[in-house]
């Protein structure tokens, strides 16, 4: 009786660090949330003639962080688009691969600069509003950008400063 070999233990569950399983928890709970709201909000209308005015304005809010939260868990896990066409044909030239990680990552840590002074300034501007229905500073809805952009450009930094080469992981998905 022939038997299989037995998979490695770890190979076939990713690790996973607590920044990412804490990033999965709280978007967990932000789609919790806004399901719950939104379910008892149609229930509470259709159902009695009235509704919870401030279901929407929380669902828009928790929808707004669980986005930004989600970009900024992705990009270490190199789950974001990419285009590695280009950056395929160069990986057997490692001067001319490593010259395009480095522009790549400047190109990154460029567009997050330009988010978080654009978000920065509209954190700015809702520090001096309130939401309409709850009554929350209108700074709360930028500062997810804020933040992401941070968090994501830092990381940039470090694999820039790093030398880590670009994960080709998704040659796979090339057409």
């Amino acid at each position: 009786m022939n038997t299989p070999p037995a998979a490695p233990k770890d190979s076939a569950i990713p690790k996973v660090s607590r920044a990412a399983q804490a990033a999965q928890v709280a978007m967990a709970a932000c789609l919790g949330v806004m399901a719950v709201a939104v379910f008892t909000n149609v229930v509470l209308r259709y159902g009695f003639g009235s509704g919870v005015a401030a279901s929407e304005e929380l669902s828009r809010l928790l929808f707004v962080w669980m986005v930004f939260i989600g970009a900024a868990a992705a990009y270490p896990a190199g789950e974001h688009m990419a285009f590695t066409s280009l950056a395929g044909l160069l990986a057997r030239r490692p001067m001319a691969f490593a010259v395009l990680t480095a522009v790549i990552r400047l190109l990154v840590i460029a567009a997050c600069a330009m988010l978080a002074w654009g978000a920065w300034q509209q954190v700015v501007v809702g520090m001096g509003s309130r939401s309409v229905v709850m009554a929350y500073p209108a700074a709360l809805l930028p500062l997810p950008a804020l933040l992401c952009a941070v968090a994501i450009g830092v990381m940039a930094a470090i694999e820039l400063i790093q030398r880590k080469p670009l994960d080709l992981g998704h040659g796979a998905e090339v057409e």
